[in-house]
């Protein structure tokens, strides 16, 4: 998507993903591994009564449904930070994950006119309904020398 498509309100749905537990695993092992993340037997006895994905794993998950839904081919360029990440609900082997992406606010830099800005809140759910990660983002697009000139591009016809 371009970012004059995005809108206050707008929400982006994406999914459901399959989490796995040879991707929990192999995640965990290379990126946090962790006894909860990486060990079922020690995952078993431990906090979580079992194998539970990282935290960082379903954020790279909801990046991966994000990109699929709206930035792949968009004119993204980059995200300055997160103002929150949560976690409130672990994930499991076996889940099937959903993103809902609301846009929050859209507007052009005040001091780069180049750059849209786009803040969001990302909300992720398991098949249960319960959220497995709640974030907000900002992310940058490229608007080009065009844009910074004050020419607005007309919305793309859906003709």
């Amino acid at each position: 998507m371009k970012f004059h498509q995005f809108h206050a309100g707008q929400v982006i749905t994406a999914g459901p993903v399959l989490v796995t537990e040879a991707e929990v695993l192999a995640y965990a092992r290379a990126f946090d591994p962790q006894p909860f993340h990486v060990d079922p037997v020690a995952a078993a006895r431990g906090p979580f009564g079992g194998l539970i994905a990282s935290g960082w794993h379903t954020a790279a998950l909801a990046m991966r449904l994000a990109v699929q839904a709206a930035l792949q081919d968009s004119d993204a360029s980059a995200s300055p930070g997160l103002s929150y990440l949560k976690w409130p609900h672990p994930v499991r082997p076996g889940d099937e994950l959903t993103l809902h992406a609301q846009v929050l606010e859209t507007r052009t830099s005040r001091s780069r006119p180049e750059l849209g800005l786009m803040r969001w809140r990302w909300t992720m759910v398991n098949q249960h309904g319960r959220t497995v990660l709640e974030l907000e983002a900002t992310t940058t697009f490229d608007l080009g020398p065009v844009a910074a000139a004050g020419v607005v591009p007309a919305p793309e016809s859906g003709a």
